[in-house]
């Protein structure tokens, strides 16, 4: 993977010097598997990982030994850290104002509808005793008072049971904050959490009860709806994920089948999917047929056919028919498995964009802090003016300059984005890798597997002294035995059907094949093997299948040609409009890196609209040519297999897999896999990216623009408590709302 960074399961990794999701890469092994897991309470975005890094990192050798999974409230002690006992990681947590427990995966789902369930009873509750205040105020001042909230009761001081419902409602609204409010005080590591708490109390200094309670209310509010979108996000990944039906209907000895647990299948049991069935497992189709909606896994909209000696896979819906199947993984080892894996861990591949907006947030804070210290203290001083007013003002701003919104808006977008693709059949491993497409500028592609189906054909037949049924029917019966790419070819072709095998045949190294035919003789090889038979073969077609870039086989008998045939891989029929796509999208260079010959890869490359061929390359070759292309343009990719172009992968800004839903290699070597063959994918990935940082931008702008405007009103004295915190939410909300559209990609 680029700069031998690993994939691990995590929200963000926290350093000093690079702020929230910084600078400190986990160790390369770094997974959420590898290591202590436990369940945070109040682990919603990226403030608390900050927290816990900053609580835990000392005690562990450091930040990089931790790995968060926010969407799932999950934080994983690696094991390169340094031993410290589970009751000590449990007291270190406790002291953040969070509550930790040792990971069970049985009950965290239960464990995370409780803690909403929580979060939302106290919401309700505070709402309860803001709308009870302001109920008794309105009754209290009359309608007047009533339409404008901060109508006095004249002289009279606000009656203990509107104060004593505000300060319930207060009390409510800061139960989550109070907490870790006190452990960012003693550590002097001003956050949100602070920033809140101070503007909480100061009004309660002031008297405003009014505004204390609904400034406490608004921000628990906007917290509830906090873990609301990350669930929502966290809810979208496993719908996506959790589409593997739970039991199959394995067939017994005695030809019965009964319903067991998909867990408990082995591999080589055989089991039946009826139509309309999920499958349950991976497996070989060994009797009937039927068309499989794959599109789950591969994002395919077409049904694929399938017959006996085809692969299924798990969560992919049979359409039609009864298909028995012999299962090829346990359940746990699914590509639907893999894909759960993968997705679950792509949160630690946190975009650019999202590390500056946390870093942002950051700094942010203690300035908005110190700003409004300053606005408390130095007019009043300057102008001889009031001072509660001021104060007042003060707190507006902290309130205003909340970053809750803004920290939000990008993990839920990448979060969201990430699904979408994983629904399309294209799995991204982490919001880096969501981001970088954007920028691509240089795509560099193999030949074989990728622009060609890497299957091999018979292209056209040339007969000499025997009919073209003939010819083929001779290579057929001496290939009859064979596995070769081009054997495979030859006996694919429609005239090669019921052949029967020759006799005595025996393969000639470097050169070919002869064997007994109906007792005739007979050979079939490259143009060595027919000069060493003496066989004179025509220049018009040798020259003719060398101009396409073919493959030459000849067959014959003794001195004898029967004739030609012209092989080559079959170049995909959207190939052409894919690169088409990519050059309007404006990618400046599109590479072809191939060890085929020059001739055929300068075919290929016309022919589908390439900018520059390289061919003739072995791996190391590959690796020197994206090297060169990283010194002149600033984001390079590689496309390949997964296994030849490993190394060249490597090497690019980042990788993308053809197929991995057939190869475990590809999965584990790119950054970004196509389950399917389909490299039209390619383009609509960087449409996605690109939508994906335009929303990402919509959002930190809309932000950072509503935060100013009530900054301007803090500083003209027009702008409330009350009103700072409902545009915060009103922001919060319309930053998810807006983010979560992603899901609809």
């Amino acid at each position: 993977m680029p700069h031998d960074l690993a994939i691990q399961t995590c929200a963000s990794s926290v350093s000093d010097t690079g702020g929230c999701c910084g600078a400190v890469p986990p160790p390369a092994d770094a997974s959420i598997d590898k290591g202590r897991s436990f369940r945070v309470t109040g682990l919603d975005c990226a403030e608390e990982v900050a927290i816990l890094n900053k609580a835990l990192g000392p005690a562990l050798g450091g930040e990089a030994h931790l790995a968060f999974d926010i969407l799932n409230a999950r934080m994983t002690v690696l094991e390169t850290a340094q031993p410290v006992p589970d009751e000590e990681v449990l007291r270190l947590v406790a002291q953040t104002g969070m509550r930790a427990k040792p990971w069970d995966a049985q009950t965290a789902e239960a464990d995370h509808r409780a803690q909403i369930k929580r979060q939302k009873n106290v919401t309700m509750l505070a709402a309860a005793f803001w709308g009870a205040g302001l109920a008794y105020h309105g009754v209290e001042a009359g309608a007047a008072g009533f339409a404008h909230v901060f109508a006095r009761h004249g002289d009279v001081p606000m009656p203990m049971p509107e104060v004593l419902a505000f300060l319930l409602a207060t009390l409510c609204g800061v139960w989550q904050i109070a907490p870790k409010a006190l452990y960012a005080l003693k550590r002097l590591s001003p956050d949100m959490n602070l920033l809140m708490m101070v503007a909480i109390a100061g009004a309660i200094v002031l008297g405003e009860y009014f505004e204390a309670a609904t400034v406490a209310f608004l921000f628990t509010l906007s917290l509830t709806l906090e873990s609301w979108s990350v669930g929502r996000a966290r809810d979208a990944v496993s719908a996506l994920l959790d589409l593997a039906p739970t039991t199959a209907r394995v067939i017994q000895k005695d030809g019965s089948d009964i319903e067991v647990l998909a867990a408990e299948v082995q591999i080589g049991d055989r089991f039946v999917v009826r139509a309309g069935d999920r499958i349950p497992l991976d497996g070989e189709v060994v009797d009937g047929s039927g068309a499989v909606d794959q599109a789950p896994i591969t994002g395919e909209s077409a049904l694929v056919p399938k017959e006996a000696g085809d692969g299924v896979f798990a969560g992919t819906i049979n359409g039609d028919g009864t298909l028995t199947v012999r299962a090829t993984a346990l359940a746990t080892d699914t590509v639907l498995a893999k894909i759960t894996i993968m997705v679950n861990e792509a949160h630690a591949r946190r975009a650019n964009v999202e590390q500056w907006v946390t870093r942002f947030a950051r700094i942010y804070t203690p300035v908005v802090m110190g700003l409004a210290a300053i606005l408390a203290v130095l007019p009043p001083l300057l102008m001889d003016g009031d001072w509660a007013g001021w104060l007042y003002n003060a707190l507006v701003l902290l309130v205003i300059a909340c970053p809750c919104a803004l920290v939000i808006s990008t993990p839920v977008s990448i979060v969201a984005a990430l699904a979408a693709a994983a629904r399309n059949g294209v799995l991204v491993k982490g919001g880096a890798y969501i981001e970088l497409p954007s920028r691509l500028a240089a795509l560099a592609m193999d030949k074989t597997g990728t622009l060609t189906e890497g299957k091999p054909h018979v292209a056209e037949v040339f007969p000499s002294q025997a009919s073209a049924r003939e010819v083929v029917a001779t290579a057929a019966a001496l290939e009859a035995h064979s596995s070769h790419p081009l054997a495979l070819a030859i006996l694919a072709h429609p005239d090669a059907k019921g052949v029967v095998a020759a006799q005595n045949s025996q393969s000639i190294p470097g050169m070919g094949i002869e064997g007994s035919v109906s007792g005739e003789q007979v050979w079939l090889g490259s143009a060595r093997m027919a000069a060493r038979k003496n066989c004179v073969l025509p220049e018009a077609q040798l020259a003719q299948i060398e101009e396409a870039g073919s493959t030459l086989v000849a067959v014959g008998t003794g001195e004898t040609l029967l004739g030609l045939l012209e092989v080559r891989d079959r170049i995909r029929p959207e190939a052409h409009a894919v690169i088409s796509a990519l050059h309007k999208q404006g990618l400046s260079k599109i590479v072809m890196l191939t060890g085929d010959n020059p001739k055929t890869a300068s075919v290929v490359a016309k022919e589908v609209g390439i900018d520059e061929t390289r061919a003739g390359l072995l791996p190391q070759d590959k690796v020197d040519a994206i090297e060169a292309l990283s010194e002149t343009y600033p984001v390079v990719a590689m496309i390949g297999d997964g296994v030849n172009d490993a190394p060249a992968m490597a090497r690019a800004d980042f990788a993308i897999a053809m197929g991995a839903i057939g190869s475990d290699a590809a999965i584990e070597t790119a950054d970004i896999a196509l389950m399917s063959d389909d490299i039209s994918k390619i383009p609509w990935l960087i449409n996605h990216s690109r939508r994906t940082m335009s929303v990402i931008r919509q959002n930190i702008v809309f932000a950072l623009v509503t935060k100013a405007i009530f900054v301007g009103l803090t500083a003209l004295g027009l702008a409330s408590m009350w009103g700072a915190i409902a545009a915060d939410v009103g922001v919060s909300l319309a930053v998810v709302a807006n983010a979560l559209r992603l899901l609809k990609a």
